[in-house]
């Protein structure tokens, strides 16, 4: 995957996921699918609000929605949330690996002051 649509898959990810309606409505259709008027009943604000939140999830392609007689239901992708994931996991390696060449250059720093 070209590393710069990668990287605006990442933006547009954690764009979604910073704001905590939206991460409480991921929440929700991780217990399965629902409906807006579903979801907009948890949330002291219109429907519309509730769509345009619905919206920014769905560009991101954390959820998508079907067709189920009248009704479009919301379905959590969960394998989105990968993308997510493995940049986290490579960033908390990197950052683990720095933390510990800093700790042994202090080590040795302080072996040599001890000296």
């Amino acid at each position: 995957m070209d590393s710069t649509v990668e990287e605006q898959q990442l933006d547009t990810l954690f764009t979604a996921l910073s704001d905590r309606t939206r991460r409480d409505i991921i929440v929700r259709l991780s217990a399965g699918d629902a409906t807006v008027k579903e979801l907009a009943e948890r949330y002291a604000m219109s429907m519309q609000a509730v769509s345009q939140h619905l919206q920014v999830l769905e560009r991101s392609g954390l959820i998508s929605r079907g067709r189920h007689r009248q009704t479009r239901p919301c379905r959590l992708e969960p394998e989105t949330l990968t993308l997510a994931a493995s940049w986290i996991e490579a960033s908390r390696r990197t950052w683990t690996e720095r933390m510990d060449r800093l700790e042994t250059h202090l080590a040795r720093l302080q072996e040599g002051e001890e000296r």
